[in-house]
């Protein structure tokens, strides 16, 4: 199912938006300003960003300069009540890869959006390795040195995030996002309950604490006696949400 991130500050026309793209089976997140537009935009939770140019903190412009800076391939498709061809060449050699202007008809809108995620892309991994951790995204299998090891799909969908950004600390507000899709308090402790079991499973020392900030997963294996050694391996858990 497609993830798609709102980048919209007006919330009559966010929430249109997102009413309309969920009723075409697509799941999303909105924000409403350009820097928690590029933190999640550039996280890798997403499929398709529909940017909003006139965003307070950072507009449109240049978030969409920072995440083509930064190699971020998501698609992006820029609404703006700016209709003028400056703004359309400036936003499509900036790297945009469509351009919408307000006011709209929701349906050629969802056509833009169908077009850009069937667009042809270099295919991805279907395993991902992060040291002796490996996932196989096709099976959902996860192996820890020579162990299997059996996660849930919420835990498979947090090991998996880990391991497209190995070494990057990831915040948890963009592991809600991308593990529960905001369907929890950004307050919750839901993620630091879901890290403590992953950790039980593929060993304690493989996904660090950023104090205050949240979690990243170490790039090199863990030493062999360490965290592979004394956990026992978990099979379920009462709180799968």
């Amino acid at each position: 199912m497609n993830r798609i991130l709102i980048a919209e500050d007006e919330s009559r026309i966010a929430a249109f938006l997102e009413k309309g793209l969920r009723g075409n089976g697509f799941v999303t997140a909105v924000v409403t300003d350009g820097v928690a537009a590029y933190d999640l935009a550039s996280s890798g939770g997403f499929d398709l960003l529909l940017l909003d140019i006139g965003l307070p903190l950072s507009d449109g412009f240049t978030v969409l300069r920072r995440l083509r800076e930064s190699k971020v391939a998501i698609p992006v498709i820029i609404l703006t009540a700016r209709g003028g061809v400056t703004d359309t060449v400036a936003g499509l050699e900036g790297g945009a890869d469509d351009y919408i202007a307000k006011p709209f008809a929701f349906e050629e809108l969802l056509a833009r959006v169908r077009l850009r995620l069937r667009a042809d892309r270099a295919p991805e991994a279907t395993v991902l390795h992060v040291g002796d951790l490996s996932l196989d995204l096709r099976t959902r299998r996860a192996h820890a040195g020579d162990r299997v090891v059996d996660l849930s799909t919420r835990e498979f969908a947090l090991a998996e995030i880990f391991c497209r950004h190995p070494d990057q600390v990831l915040t948890r507000e963009q592991l809600l996002s991308h593990v529960w899709g905001f369907d929890f308090d950004p307050g919750s402790n839901v993620v630091d309950v879901y890290v403590r079991y992953l950790r039980r499973k593929i060993g304690p020392d493989r996904i660090e604490t950023v104090r205050g900030t949240g979690y990243r997963m170490r790039a090199a294996s863990p030493e062999a006696n360490g965290s592979l050694t004394g956990e026992p391996q978990a099979g379920g858990h009462e709180n799968e949400r």
